[in-house]
Order: C-alpha cells, then structure tokens, then sequence
C-alpha cells in the first residue's frame, strides 16, 4: 500500500489542500485497527503530538503501552516527522439519550422479549436456578 502523503504529493493540488492535521486524523483508523477506532477519535495535532480522546481510563492506560507501536503505524501510513508521540486524553462519549430510548420499565420481564415460546421457558428457568 502506497502511503497516503506520497500518493497526495503526487496529485499536484494547488498549495496545503489538506493539512497534517486532517491527513493524520483521517489515518488514525487504518493505523489502530476497527476494533481501537471504535473506541477513539483522534482530535487533533499539537506539533508533532497526536491528542486522542478515549472513553476510559482502561483503553488510556492499554494504549500508552500500544503507542510506539501505535506511531510506527501512522509513519507508515502518512510518512515519517508528522507524529512524534501520543496523547490520549479520556473524554466519555455520551450514551445516557440512547440508554433513556430503550430503557424498559422495571416491571417488565425481560423473557417477553424472547419470540419462541420454549426458548422463552428455558431462560427463565435458567434465571430462577441462577438467583438461586
């Protein structure tokens, strides 16, 4: 794969079309995978330093240990000096809207949800065994 800062150079677009910044935000996906780029956002540049927001201290601290690995992959990607190290900031993404939008009152038992019939018997079966 060629990389993405060789392949826009090589388009001849009239003066910074794109800006570091936009370039390596828009590689930050590629180089962390689907799985990590569901659970940041790469803001923004401050010099050579990439600020990532994650939603916990978890994926913080998973991360730190990941970022060498995690800057080698954007050099790759975008060409060597545009990010020199990381930092990842926790910022929680708001999801208490969707969780009101699909809370179902207390009252309601969850096995309603279950269409089959049998399938509906065995989980609350299951559950009494499992309170014990």
């Amino acid at each position: 794969m060629e990389r993405a800062s060789k392949l826009i150079s090589g388009l001849r677009l009239p003066g910074e079309t794109i800006s570091a910044e936009e370039l390596v935000c828009a590689a930050w996906p590629h180089a962390v995978g689907k799985k990590i780029a569901g659970h940041t956002r790469a803001a923004r540049m401050v010099r050579t330093r990439l600020i990532v927001e994650v939603e916990d201290h978890i994926w913080q601290r998973q991360l730190c240990s990941l970022s060498r690995h995690i800057v080698s992959n954007l050099e790759r990607n975008v060409g060597a000096g545009l990010v020199d190290d990381l930092e990842f900031r926790i910022v929680p993404r708001r999801r208490e809207a969707q969780r009101a939008a699909h809370a179902t009152p207390a009252l309601l038992d969850e096995a309603e949800s279950i269409s089959d019939p049998v399938l509906r018997s065995i989980y609350r079966s299951s559950r009494l065994k499992a309170r014990g």
